[in-house]
């Protein structure tokens, strides 16, 4: 099965159709405004009216309000939910939208154990952990930590880039992949090339 590949921290239009261009299935908006890559629900609307069918878009929340969610779903039509705080899965699954749900490798952590907790997840995102970071920390994790039998709802992140994407796909076999840091020229503005090269290593592996 072909691996998807979603680019995240899209924050203009050039970059949004570069990442198209390229063969991006899906593009991630951050609506958490600590993150670098933060962008607004009304800049995300006008990009979104410029994308052609079949793109899922997805939008990224970190212990957001539920108010704050729902202005954003409302003013955007944004495709899908990627949640990637503390939130419980009746808050997940509380808006007309299906989630994704992002755990960070902690040491110890019990991967099957808490993605049960999320049943109703799309699919389930593992990132690499930091303390204080909720994602884009651009770091790589032991992939030998994944379960193989989450692999069919796996969505892998964490420190992904074009030189080590078809190794990541080689051995946990995802259901795709989610890059942000390792396709940029600086947080927030995507390189083009490392766009391309990324793409090129997922559609070839």
């Amino acid at each position: 099965m072909i691996t998807r590949a979603k680019i995240c921290g899209i924050t203009c239009v050039d970059d949004a159709m570069a990442a198209i261009k390229a063969g991006a299935h899906a593009l991630g908006f951050v609506f958490y405004e600590p993150s670098p890559r933060y962008v607004s629900p009304e800049v995300v609307a006008d990009i979104i009216a410029e994308l052609p069918p079949f793109v899922t878009t997805v939008g990224l929340f970190v212990n957001a309000e539920r108010e704050q969610v729902a202005a954003v779903i409302a003013r955007t039509g944004i495709d899908l939910l990627q949640f990637h705080g503390d939130e419980s899965e009746d808050y997940c699954r509380g808006f007309s939208r299906s989630y994704i749900k992002a755990l960070r490798m902690r040491p110890g952590t019990d991967v099957l154990a808490t993605a049960a907790h999320y049943g109703s997840a799309r699919s389930i995102l593992l990132d690499a952990y930091r303390p204080g970071v909720p994602g884009g920390t651009g770091e790589v994790f032991d992939w030998a930590l994944i379960p193989p039998e989450l692999a069919p709802r796996l969505i892998l992140a964490g420190g992904l880039e074009p030189t080590n994407v078809a190794a990541a796909i080689r051995q946990v076999k995802p259901y795709a992949v989610d890059v942000s840091g390792g396709v940029e020229m600086a947080p927030g503005r995507k390189d083009y090339a490392r766009i391309s090269a990324f793409m090129a290593a997922v559609q070839q592996s």
